[in-house]
Formats: C-alpha cells, structure tokens, sequence
C-alpha cells in the first residue's frame, strides 16, 4: 500500500500545481523569439528558467572564461589564500601573450612588476584583459594549465556538464567550450556565493599605464538595471553575452551566445531582459515542509517516508499563459532504513510546457529506523505522473466551476 499512498499523493501534488498556474494575465515563453543560436533567461532567485533556445548547444566561449577565471580566484580569496592586496608578477608569457603586444583585449600591466590580485581581476572583468587573466591563473597555480584544471574541478563541483576549461583568458582551443545554460549557472554561481566581490565586473573604467579603458560591457548602459558580467567575441563563433540585471528586487540572468553581431548581441540581451521583468511574477507554489509525497522505504519500521522541500517552492510564472504547471517527484531506487529526518532524497521538478522550469531537491520529514525481516516496502523507484493526474486536475476544475 506504500506505493499507492506516494502516487495518490503525487496526483493530488501535480493537480494542485496546475490549478495554481491557470491563467493570471501576460506572454508565455512560446510568444518570445530570438534570432540568437542560442540564448537562456533565468530567475536568480529559484534558478528557473524563463526562456531558452539551444541553451545545451557547446560552443567556443572565448572571454566568457574570465567568469570562471574569476571565480576560481574568489575561492581562493574566500578560503584566505590570498588577499586582495596580494601582488602577483605580470610574467613576460603574461606580457606578451595577452599584454600590448598582443594586439588583444589587455589591462596594459607592465612585466616584471607586481599588480595587486583586486587590481587584476578589475583588469579581467572589466576591460577582458588577458594579461591580467594569465597573471591571475599564474600567481594562483603557477601555470595555465594547473590553474585550468582547478577551473575545470570548480566547474564540475557547480554542475557545469556541458563545459571544458583550457586556460584563463579564452583563447581559441578546440577543447575549450561551454554552453547558455552552463554560463548562466555560473554566473549565478558567483553571484550568489560571492556578493562581496560582484561588484568588480561592474567597475566603469580603469587606467593603466597611463593607458584610460571604459568598461567592455555593453549590457551596462543598456537601462535595463545590468551591473554585470561578460562579453566575448570569436570570428568563426560570433558575439557571446552573459549579464544579470536587477529591477524592483527581481534579478535575472540573461546569456545570448553566437549573436551574427554586436547590435544584434546587445538587442536581444536586453529584450530577454526586459520581457522577463514585465511578463512574469513570483507566486509560491508550496510552503516550506509541505508533505508532497511518499517514497517507499525497504526494511524499515514504516513502509513510506514523507517528502518536503526545505524552503518555500517559488517560481516565476508568465502573469497570463495558457501553459500549465506540471510536475513529477522522482527518487532513486527504494529506500534503504535505517533513514535520518532531513535526508536529501527526492527531487521536484517543475514543468511549463515542455520546458523544465525548476528543480527542488525534497528531504525527508521523519526519521524511519530499522524494521523486523517481513517489513519491505514495494518497488517504487521512480513515481512520474501523466495523463491520470491530468484527468484528475480536469475533475477538479470541473468541481471548482460547479
């Protein structure tokens, strides 16, 4: 009867999830299109994502790795291994590699002489210098090539699937690529773990050498609110944007990747923009501990484990949208007792359409201790609902009307 009980609980889960999304009143992610390869909109807040076009689609990230450049020196910053203030020597590789006579994007640093770790990263995030990102990845691991293996470790542990890091600064390598939906977590990543330091990439100029640079971000006039992060371009690949924007205490992520352009990079970041402010609104779907399900538990006292997301489940919805909100709770394999309260076992995940919106991780909500040899729970590795929880949802609306 466990599993009965968990699946009866889910349709009820998924019927409540659809009444909460009838229509409110705006556009739905169907009504946006993009010229762009490939593009992503995200909500800072829940991670949802609001829109998305080829979001998976690997390509060459050129300077966008400064992001990463920079958070790996965060980390480094934030376990106390360095300091702001610590110098780091501007190489001859760093000079001439990425330094003026490169010809590339640079800070203008003088080799052979000391910069200060805050003064580089200024020099990366806002001008994209490449002498400062090869400085960085030298001071923090001695090569490029340790320090990208520390990008690529930071990468994985963030739940970068799509991306391989091969220096600091974006240089052209065929191994080197990333993808829309990877910049975004990353650069949420870096926003949420790092406030402190955010502000770096929004810094309006500097000079250097006696050499005066504005900041390369053309998201940051735009008058959508954007106070970060990346630009990149590649001849063969095209324009790159990764920005976040904050209006009325809403923050939104936006990255538009292999844009024919500048006008055209520029035009679609701040349009996703804009329709993502004024066609969606926050509503919380579930309470924080609200019991949405039941998963089984194998040799346990109890046959079932209750299952609630620790926080409140908000989302971003489309204020008037004829997509509903679907979802389904899954969990690997039946349980094994003894289980702790507080567990991570289960996932949410949230669907507008045909597009995964939002993944809520769900603990249990109390403790299962070992049973007796003849308590089993049944199978019930995965419970997905469809067209059953469906109906039940028409029922209930219909109920509702009367």
């Amino acid at each position: 009867m466990a599993r009965a009980r968990f699946a009866g609980a889910g349709l009820l889960f998924v019927a409540l999830l659809a009444l909460v999304a009838q229509p409110v009143p705006a556009a739905a992610q169907g009504t946006f299109q993009t010229p762009a390869p490939s593009a992503i909109l995200v909500d800072f807040s829940t991670g949802a994502i609001l829109f998305e076009k080829d979001a998976d689609r690997r390509m060459a990230p050129g300077s966008l790795v400064k992001i990463m450049t920079a958070a790996v020196v965060f980390n480094e910053l934030h376990a106390g291994k360095i300091t702001p203030d610590t110098p780091f020597m501007v190489s001859v590789n760093a000079w001439r590699r990425g330094g003026g006579p490169s010809g590339g994007a640079a800070m203008f640093a003088e080799v052979n002489k000391p910069v200060r770790v805050e003064d580089l990263l200024i020099g990366a995030l806002t001008v994209s210098g490449n002498d400062a990102a090869i400085a960085l990845a030298e001071g923090v691991s001695g090569t490029e090539t340790a320090f990208a293996m520390k990008m690529n470790e930071l990468g994985s542990a963030i739940g970068l699937t799509n991306s391989a890091f091969r220096n600091a600064q974006g240089f052209a390598d065929p191994d080197q690529v990333s993808t829309a939906k990877d910049m975004a977590q990353l650069a949420r990543y870096v926003i949420r773990t790092f406030p402190q330091y955010y502000p770096l990439f929004s810094v309006p100029d500097i000079e250097w050498s006696k050499i005066k640079q504005r900041n390369r971000n053309p998201l940051l006039n735009a008058g959508v609110g954007a106070d970060g992060l990346q630009a990149a371009w590649l001849r063969d690949v095209g324009y790159h944007i990764v920005g976040s924007a904050l209006q009325a205490n809403r923050r939104l992520i936006v990255v538009v990747m292999g844009a024919k352009s500048e006008k055209e990079r520029i035009e679609e970041a701040k349009r996703l923009l804009e329709w993502g402010f004024h066609s969606f609104e926050y509503r919380q779907l579930f309470a924080a501990q609200t019991e949405l399900g039941r998963a089984n538990v194998f040799g346990g006292d109890a046959g079932s484990v209750g299952l609630a997301p620790r926080e409140p489940v908000m989302l971003l919805l489309p204020r008037n949208t004829p997509d509903k909100i679907v979802s389904r709770v899954t969990y690997t394999s039946p349980l094994r007792a003894p289980v702790a309260k507080g567990t991570e076992v289960a996932k949410l995940e949230i669907m507008r359409g045909q597009l995964k919106v939002l993944e809520v991780p769900l603990v249990t909500t109390e403790e299962v201790a070992v049973g007796s040899l003849w308590q089993r729970a049944l199978d019930g590795a995965t419970v997905t609902v469809g067209d059953t929880a469906r109906d039940l949802t028409n029922q209930l609306m219909a109920k509702l009307k009367k």
